[in-house]
Order: structure tokens, then C-alpha cells, then sequence
């Protein structure tokens, strides 16, 4: 182990709080609630809080505390069967866990699906508590997946009968064989792929990531985005030059809409923008935070 991931590993705190029914797992750096508010990390399909490890550091400042959370179906949070984990799910999930841990005048960074996530709480569920969103590689209006990412045949995937008639070992054979296309550098990424598919790797982890695919409905998000120029906050929209994933012409609409919205467009990435270029990720979002 290096160094600096030593350095990481011992200021980073996994915890875990209850919010409804569940309990939800997250990682912490900095002051428990930070004098200035919290930024708040919301990660995509099919990751978890894990993928914001390396920059939270950086994020981190004497006065605002970061979290980093799996939501829920994810990592080390509950992984219930049948619930709701749909954008909608989440987004109520997280408001009781805000309010549980008591989470302030936040910067909201929501990843892929976690954008969606962090539409809803901004525009609906947590709005007068959010006081910056940053958008990073969104799923937007009616874009909620891609036909093929993070498995093949995602429409066929929403069938209620697929997961019997899917196999656990297809399953986990097709997320491996997808998820790079979402990546720039895939020579690196064999190094890591584990902490992306292992979590599924069960026949409950199967009905989970079937559940919250089925759930991703286009109708969900659409009005939500639209709803985005209303609230007047500062926002930042991120995103990969090379995202098939949610490409970039979702970026441009956003940042047509949102008017005084920031766009940073970063070279040579894919949609998975946290493993292609994390400094480019912290240093957008730490010069954005400087401006509000």
C-alpha cells in the first residue's frame, strides 16, 4: 500500500445511520457535520461509495465535511427485496438519512444515476437544505440508461421475469464484459473491476441489481430536470468527452437551461469519469465550490 492511499484510509470513517426501514452505509471525512455544510456524493449503476475514495481528500476542507454513500441496494447498505430503489426511492431514502444525520446547506454531487438522485432531492424532497448541485455525467429528461450498459439488452432486462431466466454466472459474465465500454483506460480498469461486479455476485444481489433496473422509468427524471431552472442554485455540470454512456449532447441541453450554470467538459474520458480522471473531477468540483 502506498502511502497516500495509507494517507486516505486512515481519514476516511465508514459508518452507517437508519433512515425508514433500512440502514444506510456511508464514509466520512472531516468535521461530523462541518461548520460549512457537507458535500454529499452520490454515486451510479453499478457502483458505491468506494468510487469516491481517492478524491474525497481533496474535497475535504477544515469546514465541510464529505459523504460518501451507498445507496440503498448498494455496497454496504441494506440490499432489501422487493423495494423501492427507483431515482424517486433513493431520493426519499437519503432525505430521512439527511435529516437523521442532520446534513445542512449541502453541496450535492450526484454521479450517472446518482444525478438523478440529486435532481430530486433539489428540486423536490430536500430543496431548502441543498445550497449547490453539481451534476457529473447525468442521466437527464428522458435518457434514464443506455441500451447496453451496464448490461446487454437493458429493456429485455426490465422484464419482471428476467431474473429467472437469467442465470447468476451470465449475469455476472455480462457486467464484466460491459462495464469497460464505460471507461477510457481499460487496460487499468481489469485492476478494479472486482469492486464494480462482486457485489451482485448472489443470487439476492442479482434480484437487487434487476429491481433497481426495472425501476429506471424515463418519466422519473424528465420532469425533474425540466424543473431545474426553478430552484436557482449554483450548479456545475461535468462531463466526459467520450461518455456513450450519457452522451455529452445532455450536458449542452442542461447547461442551455440552467442559466449561469458552469459546463467543464473533460478530454479523453469516459462515463465512468471517477476512474478515467479523478483530479480533473476534484479540481472541477473544489473551483466550483470557491465561487459560491
Amino acid at each position: 500500500m502506498s502511502s497516500n492511499t495509507s494517507d486516505i484510509a486512515s481519514t476516511l470513517e465508514r459508518h452507517s445511520a437508519r433512515s425508514i426501514h433500512y440502514n444506510i452505509s456511508y464514509i466520512v471525512q472531516g468535521a461530523k457535520h462541518g461548520t460549512d455544510g457537507a458535500i454529499v456524493l452520490l454515486h451510479d449503476i453499478p457502483a458505491g461509495a468506494f468510487t469516491w475514495e481517492g478524491i474525497m481528500p481533496q474535497l475535504a476542507s477544515s469546514n465541510r465535511a464529505v459523504y460518501a454513500i451507498d445507496m440503498l441496494g448498494f455496497g454496504s447498505s441494506d440490499h432489501p427485496w422487493p423495494a423501492d430503489m427507483s431515482v424517486w426511492g433513493q431520493a426519499d431514502t437519503l432525505l430521512y438519512l439527511f435529516q437523521e444525520l442532520n446534513l445542512t446547506n449541502i453541496i450535492l454531487v450526484g454521479l450517472g444515476f446518482g444525478g438523478g438522485v440529486a435532481q430530486i432531492l433539489t428540486t423536490r424532497l430536500y430543496r431548502d437544505s441543498v445550497a449547490a448541485v453539481v451534476l457529473i455525467n447525468t442521466i437527464c429528461y428522458l435518457h434514464s440508461f443506455a441500451p447496453d450498459w451496464p448490461l446487454p439488452d437493458m429493456k429485455k432486462r426490465q422484464d419482471p421475469e428476467a431474473p429467472k431466466q437469467d442465470a447468476l454466472e451470465d449475469v455476472i459474465r455480462d457486467l464484466r464484459a460491459t462495464l469497460p465500454s464505460a471507461v477510457h483506460n481499460t487496460e487499468r480498469f481489469d485492476n478494479v473491476i472486482n469492486d464494480y461486479v462482486m457485489q451482485w455476485d448472489s443470487e439476492v444481489g442479482k434480484e437487487v441489481l434487476y429491481q433497481i433496473i426495472r425501476q429506471l422509468d424515463p418519466s422519473y427524471v424528465n420532469s425533474i430536470a425540466s424543473d431545474l431552472p426553478l430552484v436557482h442554485k449554483p450548479m456545475l455540470i461535468l462531463w466526459s468527452d467520450q461518455d456513450v454512456i450519457v452522451p455529452i449532447k445532455y450536458a449542452e441541453r442542461l447547461h442551455r437551461a440552467l442559466q449561469g450554470s458552469s459546463l467543464v467538459i473533460v478530454p479523453d474520458a469516459g462515463h465512468m469519469l471517477l476512474f478515467d480522471a479523478p483530479d480533473a473531477v476534484a479540481n472541477a468540483i473544489t473551483d466550483f465550490i470557491s465561487t459560491i
